[in-house]
């Protein structure tokens, strides 16, 4: 039978929770912006604002073609920590737009830990694609403690 500790959850790079230290770096993620994921995340999101789907609306409206909503941006956040940390519950996402996610793009995550207290972690990351910085995003992350899975 395998000893308690090793049934624990971890984060990716195999410590516990409580190792973490402020300044710890989240690998970085890179996502490639199609036009099937801004069109998919839209109707996932129940998001049906034709500048989501329709290239002539969008471009009608001053943009150069579909471009990203907010909810897939913040699912994406979502997922960016959720794979780094698995183990761990999202208690909040605070997120800030910026340079539009439009198709044929790439947006590429980096964060870090910007504090740890008690189980509780702040995490701050951005999304960068080739017009500037997409997203920035404060992640309050809650561990379970040692005591919770014993």
């Amino acid at each position: 039978m395998k000893s308690q500790e090793t049934l624990l959850p971890r984060t990716p790079h195999g410590s516990w929770p409580e190792t973490i230290a402020v300044g710890d770096a989240l690998p970085e993620l890179r996502i490639p912006i199609t036009a099937t994921l801004i069109v998919t995340g839209a109707i996932a999101t129940r998001d049906f604002q034709k500048v989501h789907h329709d290239k002539d609306v969008a471009v009608a409206a001053g943009t150069k073609d579909v471009f990203m909503n907010i909810l897939t941006t913040n699912a994406l956040v979502n997922r960016y920590v959720g794979e780094w940390a698995p183990a761990a519950h999202v208690k909040r996402i605070n997120i800030r737009l910026g340079a539009t996610n439009f198709p044929g793009d790439e947006m590429v995550f980096s964060g870090s830990v910007e504090s740890v207290l008690d189980g509780q972690i702040r995490v701050l990351a951005t999304g960068t694609n080739s017009l500037g910085t997409h997203v920035t995003a404060s992640i309050d992350l809650a561990f379970p403690t040692r005591k919770e899975t014993a």
